[in-house]
């Protein structure tokens, strides 16, 4: 399976936010490695003013993979020792235009998740992949409204 979002998405809790669901529309990334999609409305109650993507106001998610995906060589060299294979790496970046004050143009909020997967892992160890993958997104998920309630208050 590909990595691809539907329309609309749902959104996770936070403090505020009843049933979010992002409306989202295809996008074109800026690389060929990648896939892009543009948050065009939200259903649900949304505390606050907020916005959606345009021009100067971005709102969006963009997915990339390596453009040279790295493969494990099955040779052992002559020494038996077998040297680092390198990690290929998968992105999700989302960015979010945000004010911070009154009056003010938008400035660019980020949330970048890196996945770099050790060359070879991909056909040997899948199962650890898919593990840890499971609890990374089953975390954010989990504590998505104590991550919002922490960039607002600075508290952990």
């Amino acid at each position: 399976m590909t990595v691809s979002v539907t329309s609309p998405l749902s959104g996770s809790a936070q403090t505020g936010f009843t049933s979010p669901a992002f409306v989202l529309l295809t996008d074109t990334a800026p690389g060929i490695n990648g896939k892009q999609v543009a948050v065009a409305s939200a259903t649900g109650t949304l505390p606050g003013t907020v916005t959606f993507h345009s021009v100067s106001n971005p709102f969006t998610h963009t997915f990339t993979k390596p453009v040279n995906i790295k493969v494990a060589n099955s040779a052992v060299p002559s020494t038996g020792v077998i040297p680092p294979a390198g990690k290929n790496a998968y992105k999700l970046l989302t960015r979010k235009g945000v004010l911070r004050y009154s009056g003010a143009q938008p400035e660019v909020f980020t949330i970048d998740s890196t996945l770099s997967v050790p060359v070879g892992a991909d056909t040997y160890d899948i199962a650890n992949i898919r593990a840890a993958l499971s609890a990374h997104i089953g975390y954010l998920q989990q504590v998505s409204a104590g991550l919002g309630d922490t960039l607002s208050s600075g508290v952990m």
